[in-house]
């Protein structure tokens, strides 16, 4: 058996309440945030023409969703209804921003979240602090890095539910 090294990291969570039903939110989420296309970078070699691809793919706050789960279909399994989403959203060119520096970071990137219906007029929101995941590496580079993302998740959730509450 292998020896395996192991040590306790704090991790904050985080989870807010969205004053918007659950399908309004996840489409106004959706709707700002980009979606990262792996079949656009197919064939490219140059480190420009790569980087205009992948920004091409940015939404609010540089950010893209990489993929989206659909949690919801196991209250199935109980006979109940549910709605829930698992989304995984970054950005490629941040994630090398780190993973330069440490390619633990990868661990991580993209970041989770997880959307979930409350009640018919109520959604919640909840994921780890990108700061305490990148920071429980000890890098300050990706640290630094993890501070940027803990706003821009903020600001792309605050903005997805103004405009899920406003009926935009």
């Amino acid at each position: 058996m292998q020896n395996y090294a192991s040590r306790q990291v704090p991790i904050v969570h985080c989870s807010t309440e969205v004053m918007a039903s659950f399908d309004a939110f996840t489409r106004e989420f959706e709707r700002l945030a980009g979606r990262f296309d792996p079949s656009q970078l197919r064939g490219l070699t140059g480190a420009d023409e790569t980087r205009e691809k992948i920004q091409a793919m940015q939404g609010e706050q540089g950010l893209m969703i990489f993929a989206k789960l659909d949690h919801g279909f196991l209250f199935a399994l109980d006979g109940k209804a549910g709605k829930a989403f698992r989304y995984h959203v970054g950005n490629p060119l941040i994630a090398y921003t780190m993973t330069r520096h440490d390619i633990r970071a990868a661990l991580y990137a993209p970041l989770t979240l997880i959307v979930f219906e409350v009640d018919s007029k109520t959604a919640r929101v909840e994921f780890d602090l990108p700061s305490s995941l990148f920071g429980s590496f000890g890098n300050p580079e990706t640290g630094r890095i993890g501070l940027q993302l803990d706003d821009k998740l903020k600001v792309l959730i605050d903005k997805a539910a103004e405009f899920a509450a406003n009926g935009a």
